[in-house]
């Protein structure tokens, strides 16, 4: 039975289409609707209550920009197959179809050395072979072993359809203005010289104004204070989960997420035993969220505290700044003590530090380039009177001391 195209109307850019029964087929999939249970945001909504957007939401719209670049670069004279303009689509629509529960939060605490990227491209080559061979392009253009460079860039560069879609949606479901980007006359600046992807000279605004609006996205929201402090207090309650599982304690749990608390895997294992690839596609945001409903109760006073915390939204303080904090340490971790009276080894999930940091754009990856009206190619950061100077290309480092504090 052939499934005809679908019009999906999206919040961000209005009707979107689907035409290619392909595309349906997999959106259709149960591995592919679990992004449905997944916020894109991790724990943001902690902080900005409209940020309840999901890596479906994302997915779909981040596949509407690729099918809308694709259609600009052929009115320009590119080539591009049917079977390419498939694969492409189906590669941005499943690069991140490997996220676990709240998506970036979790990243490492449910399977140890094996990032969402990876496990992506294990889910794709799986569909690979469920589909029979449909998604070969899509897999090469994801891991850039697909000879036209261009396509790979539009999925997965400093100027991506991914980024456009993500800023412009993250910006939109916040309320963050300054996340807003021009990504209608980007695409439409899209250009190809030598088989890479690159804007044309008159483009070059928007594509600073995407850079900056990155840069106080990271600031302003990914980087919050707030929601660091949401997300690593969801991280040390896996990581405590984890500890009592390997004590043997009983925790209640999803099957799903029973499998990764009372086993440890690697990255090697993923790969040799799909079954492990089985377990981790059943598992989404609710799996996590019911078990931290019921831990609340549980006879662990450290899992118990932090869950009842997390779910009161009585959050961790977090200080940041550019200095080194560790002189902190001591005085926080006697707070917390005076405060829980905790054992020396469960301080810890209590009182930390680390270092927060983001990329707004590296000058030594994969550059930004503009196609010069006098025939030139130039980065981003080499035209005259450049906003991308050093400054706004360094990574952003922030250290952090997260800790309990008394209520006020």
């Amino acid at each position: 039975m052939s499934i005809k195209g679908k019009i999906i109307n999206d919040p961000v850019y209005g009707f979107i289409k689907f035409p290619e029964p392909e595309l349906l087929q997999i959106i259709g999939h149960p591995w592919f609707q679990r992004l449905r249970n997944i916020k894109q945001m991790g724990t943001a909504h902690m902080v900005y209550p409209g940020a309840t957007h999901t890596r479906l939401h994302h997915s779909l719209g981040a596949c509407h920009l690729m099918g809308t670049a694709l259609d600009v670069l052929k009115t320009k004279g590119v080539e591009i197959t049917n079977d390419e303009y498939l694969g492409a689509r189906i590669a941005i629509l499943l690069h991140d179809i490997g996220h676990g529960p709240f998506s970036h939060a979790l990243e490492h605490s449910l399977v140890d050395g094996i990032k969402h990227e990876g496990i992506s491209h294990l889910i794709m080559q799986q569909l690979n072979r469920e589909y029979k061979g449909l998604l070969e392009n899509s897999i090469k253009i994801f891991d850039h072993s697909y000879p036209k460079k261009y396509l790979h860039q539009l999925a997965s560069s400093q100027l991506d359809v991914d980024r456009m879609d993500y800023l412009n949606r993250d910006s939109f479901y916040t309320g963050v203005s300054e996340g807003v980007i021009g990504y209608d006359r980007i695409l439409q600046m899209l250009t190809i010289k030598n088989g890479e992807l690159m804007v044309e000279e008159k483009g070059v605004h928007s594509v600073e104004k995407f850079i900056i609006a990155r840069r106080l996205m990271y600031w302003q929201v990914y980087l919050h204070k707030t929601v660091m402090a949401s997300e690593i207090m969801l991280i040390n309650i896996l990581n405590r989960a984890k500890e009592l599982a390997r004590q043997g304690k009983e925790l209640f749990c999803t099957p799903a997420l029973g499998y990764f608390l009372y086993n440890q895997f690697t990255a090697a294992d993923f790969e040799s035993t799909p079954e492990h690839l089985e377990w981790f596609c059943q598992l989404d945001d609710s799996d996590i969220l019911s078990s931290i409903k019921v831990w609340q109760s549980h006879e662990d006073k450290v899992l118990s505290i932090l869950c009842q915390m997390l779910t009161e939204r009585k959050l961790f303080k977090v200080i940041l700044s550019s200095q080194p904090l560790d002189h902190l340490l001591e005085e926080k971790k006697r707070i917390a003590q005076s405060l829980l009276k905790l054992k020396d080894d469960e301080i810890q999930y209590f009182v930390s530090t680390g270092t927060a940091s983001g990329s707004t754009y590296d000058i030594n990856d994969e550059r930004i380039q503009i196609a010069m009206k006098n025939g030139m190619s130039l980065d981003i950061s080499e035209i005259d009177n450049p906003v991308v100077n050093n400054t706004l290309a360094s990574p952003i480092h922030k250290n952090y001391i997260c800790f309990i504090q008394p209520e006020n």
